[in-house]
């Protein structure tokens, strides 16, 4: 290649990489710019996203010891245990102040880790000692870049246009499927990572499994029936619930693409490897202590070690958006949590 078309190339992927940054920038303010707007309408203390939830409890998370070398990096280093919160909830926004969806409404469940006393250099630096993962009930996410994010919001308030809209049909029909499962108790049943995030040097998903699957029975007619299957669970029958924390590993771009987090990574292109094992114990957690607690505690895919941190142009949009909401939002919250204390410490048990 001659020297002036190897400046014409180099100046064409620099502009193209200055058109993609603008492309996300700009996508992301307008998520940004209705969800503040949103929140500010229905109450700015309130969460935007997942304000519903039906339990906030605590555990631990042991790192296995047999884990591959390759693979030890981060919280996985050396075989630890590390308490945590975690929280399980709805993904629907809240209708008005003080009215919640109906569990009985399709919906996305959603599961929320934060560990604690985790040491280490952290991306954000509002949280010096945690590590979050956020997780759904569906292994792939509903759109494919920062755009479709965008135009998704602006469809959740009707100001998506008809090319907009058009574009969302491969979203509905994954909000259609997640939407569609039916889920008796939400610490039963699995849930995904969906977009991908660093392990060092590899790229991986994460998934957690419970050891005891769900089996649905008669039809629940409660609105709160998630929440009170937990309480059945944990606090009435005095059961602790366990999990697998698995990953899989990037493969290529065909099978395992970064920055398509709507295309599944399949178990058979990419076996999924257990790292640690989370245990709930069985406890009391629905009394109004906990709660407040709930409310003041934030999760954010961003609140993570470099080691583990988030890919894809969806996860990037989430940075910008998770922290302006959350600092929105804690303007305002009564109980306002600056650093996430273990239940050791809390001991915020009803007795």
């Amino acid at each position: 290649m001659s020297q002036s078309n190897l400046s014409t190339a180099v100046e064409e992927v620099a502009s193209d990489t200055i058109l993609n940054t603008a492309a996300q920038e700009a996508a992301t303010d307008t998520i940004v710019n209705i969800d503040l707007k949103v929140q500010a309408e229905k109450g700015p203390d309130l969460r935007k996203d997942h304000p519903k939830s039906h339990a906030l409890v605590w555990g631990e998370f042991k790192v296995e010891e047999d884990i591959p070398e390759s693979l030890k990096v981060g919280i996985f280093a050396q075989p630890k245990t590390y308490p945590l919160w975690m929280r399980l909830s709805n993904a629907s926004p809240a209708q008005k102040r003080g009215k919640l969806a109906s569990d009985l409404d399709p919906d996305v469940r959603a599961l929320a880790i934060k560990l604690l006393q985790v040491e280490g250099d952290k991306v954000l630096d509002d949280e010096q000692e945690t590590q979050d993962f956020l997780l759904i009930n569906h292994p792939v996410f509903f759109v494919r870049d920062a755009q479709g994010f965008a135009n998704l919001t602006k469809a959740s308030v009707g100001q998506a246009n008809e090319e907009e809209l058009r574009s969302l049909q491969p979203t509905f029909e994954v909000l259609k499927a997640v939407t569609s499962k039916q889920v008796a108790n939400p610490l039963l049943i699995q849930y995904w990572s969906t977009t991908p995030y660093q392990l060092g040097s590899v790229s991986i998903k994460f998934s957690v499994k419970p050891h005891e699957q769900d089996t649905p029975g008669s039809p629940p007619t409660s609105e709160t029936y998630l929440r009170e299957a937990v309480v059945e669970y944990l606090s009435e029958k005095g059961k602790d619930a366990t999990f697998d924390f698995l990953v899989q590993l990037y493969v290529n771009d065909e099978q395992t693409p970064i920055e398509d987090p709507m295309q599944e990574w399949k178990e058979e292109d990419s076996p999924f490897i257990k790292l640690a094992t989370i245990t709930v114990p069985a406890q009391k957690f629905d009394f109004e202590e906990r709660k407040r607690l709930d409310e003041g505690l934030s999760f954010m895919a961003w609140h993570t070690l470099a080691e583990h941190a988030p890919l894809g142009s969806v996860n990037l949009a989430r940075k910008k958006v998770y922290q302006e909401i959350v600092k929105a939002r804690r303007k305002y919250a009564q109980h306002r949590i600056e650093e996430p204390q273990a239940h050791s410490s809390v001991l915020d048990d009803p007795e």
